[in-house]
């Protein structure tokens, strides 16, 4: 490890988290987009027991339409000294995100940064329908390819060849994350039970993903607020230490399935975060043996299976009956996931709200409580380019 990354490691800590209501999509009509994006921030610096005219960064990824001088300007902060989003990447930039306050943080320029995302597809645009013009264009259009589902499941099917494995333990990543939602008040699925039998039943959407392998669409919006660790000593909130934040994209894989879909054969059957497992464990100092819990992108439900063996959770070829004996599950599973639901189940903040779940186990506040949950990580994005990651520990 790096003085650099020491340093980084032991700098910077989350003390606030935010969240609007969340609904399906189409569901919020009474708001705007951008107030509830500005209702995420001022119940994380509420959280923090901060003021608003303390924040003095933002920082966002992907498509975020609201931009902080807008958001400065509404909630009378005086002072903006920093502001960056990630690029491109979808959800692949939402512990990113985190990351940059973090070094913005590391490097002095700010005091209290907040990184948000706010979504609502029902106010512009549904990411997940089939599209006359998708992703990629020319790229992927003439094979069909004019949804994510279809995208992504290419790679997966991938991965049911190589390792000779059914697509039979879909349906319990999809109905323990639901279990999940169910005690999660904050949850848009929370009062839709699942069972194995209705995922069975649900309907083919792209070979093998079914309506239940796919993720929600929602309307709403979080936020999280960052410091360093000395001023986190002040905070309302329990401090949560960022103990390890990386970013990385392997070789040859481009803008991966939702772009170019032209990714290098051996890497082809997974989620592009291999060397993003080995960069996030370096510097954390960590194996995955030593996770208490885990928060893995779940855009569909074959996402999770890849994940699991991308950051050696789990061997090659060994997630699915990782998976089918219930490993995932909360309390007893061998790494509880994903446990406020997911986005397969909570809501779909293109995985940052995954962050603020993480948050909580470390903090002792879950819907789903780890007992005596020290370690966290947290895996943003699936398919599309680039990919990040997160391990929040107890401070």
């Amino acid at each position: 490890m790096s003085r650099f990354q020491a340093d980084f490691a032991d700098r910077c800590a989350v003390i606030g988290i935010g969240e609007s209501d969340y609904a399906r999509y189409g569901g919020i009509t009474d708001r705007s987009e951008f107030e509830l994006c500005c209702d995420a921030v001022t119940r994380a610096a509420a959280d923090a027991g901060i003021e608003l005219d303390q924040i003095d960064g933002f920082c966002s990824f992907a498509n975020e339409r609201q931009e902080p001088v807008n958001i400065q300007q509404t909630l009378g902060i005086p002072e903006l000294r920093f502001s960056n989003i990630v690029w491109g990447a979808g959800g692949g930039g939402a512990s990113a995100s985190v990351m940059n306050a973090a070094l913005a943080l590391h490097a002095g320029i700010c005091r209290y940064v907040v990184v948000y995302r706010s979504l609502c597809q029902g106010q512009f645009e549904r990411f997940g329908r089939y599209r006359s013009r998708p992703w990629g264009g020319a790229w992927m259009a003439p094979f069909g390819l004019m949804a994510p589902s279809h995208m992504v499941a290419l790679t997966f099917r991938r991965y049911l060849h190589e390792c000779g494995v059914s697509a039979d333990h879909l349906g319990h990543i999809a109905v323990t994350f639901r279990e999940h939602a169910r005690r999660n008040p904050r949850a848009v699925l929370r009062d839709k039970p699942l069972t194995l039998d209705s995922h069975r039943a649900s309907r083919m959407i792209a070979d093998p993903f079914r309506a239940y392998d796919c993720c929600l669409e929602t309307d709403g919006a979080c936020a999280l607020i960052l410091t360093t660790r000395e001023r986190a000593r002040d905070a309302r909130a329990k401090p949560v230490r960022l103990l390890a934040a990386a970013q990385a994209s392997g070789p040859g894989w481009g803008q991966g399935p939702m772009g170019s879909h032209n990714m290098p054969l051996e890497d082809y059957a997974s989620t592009n975060s291999k060397l993003l497992g080995k960069a996030v464990f370096g510097m954390a100092g960590l194996t995955p043996a030593d996770l208490d819990v885990a928060q893995v992108y779940d855009a569909f439900t074959g996402v999770v299976t890849m994940a699991l063996e991308d950051f050696g959770i789990c061997g090659k070829g060994e997630a699915p009956a990782f998976i089918e004996a219930g490993g995932l599950r909360w309390p007893d599973g061998g790494l509880p996931c994903n446990t406020a639901g997911g986005m397969l189940s909570d809501s779909y903040l293109q995985g940052l709200n995954l962050v603020v779940e993480a948050v909580r186990q470390i903090r002792g506040d879950s819907c789903n409580q780890v007992s005596n949950a020290q370690t966290c990580l947290v895996t943003s994005g699936g398919a599309n380019a680039h990919k990040s990651a997160l391990i929040l520990a107890r401070d």
